[in-house]
């Protein structure tokens, strides 16, 4: 039994570990951390798009290793999108991906991946580059995923 074990822990090691090096080998390195004034230049743009669209959403702005840097919920926001806004931008800076890529990972059938701990696979969580480097991320919540994504993207084009 206690030769299983190791084996599993190896397995399971080995496993993060070519993870890990596939999702750095596809995606840009970390630069510095987004500032709060891009942040908060993001977060309108984003805002914009969703008063525009009339969708009560939560955005959250984080660094690039996921902590939080600026914040905003719409009201009428549902009371579960401030999380879901916050680990959606975690996820998306942690990873170096947008979570849509995560979603699809697991609706190709790989459902292992929901295992991962703090991968949030839901579109809307976007990260954000630039200088050709991770800053950080936005992660949006509200409406549909695609909505949400929709408005992220339109923050990213704020910073532009």
């Amino acid at each position: 039994m206690p030769a299983l074990k190791t084996l599993l822990k190896s397995s399971l090691l080995v496993g993060v570990i070519i993870f890990a090096s596939y999702a750095s080998a596809q995606s840009p390195s970390y630069g510095p951390d987004i500032t709060l004034a891009a942040a908060k230049k993001l977060a309108a743009a984003a805002l914009a798009e969703a008063q525009k669209n009339k969708w009560n959403v939560a955005i959250a702005i984080v660094d690039n290793h996921g902590a939080l840097v600026y914040y905003e919920r719409m009201d009428d926001t549902q009371s579960a999108s401030p999380v879901i806004a916050i680990e959606k931008a975690r996820s998306a800076a942690m990873f170096r991906r947008p979570t849509r890529a995560m979603e699809d990972t697991v609706n190709k059938g790989r459902t292992s991946f929901l295992g991962i701990p703090l991968a949030t696979p839901i579109a809307g969580g976007l990260p954000i580059v630039i200088g050709g480097k991770i800053a950080g991320a936005i992660g949006v919540s509200g409406v549909t995923s695609d909505q949400d994504e929709q408005v992220a993207k339109a923050g990213l084009e704020g910073l532009k």
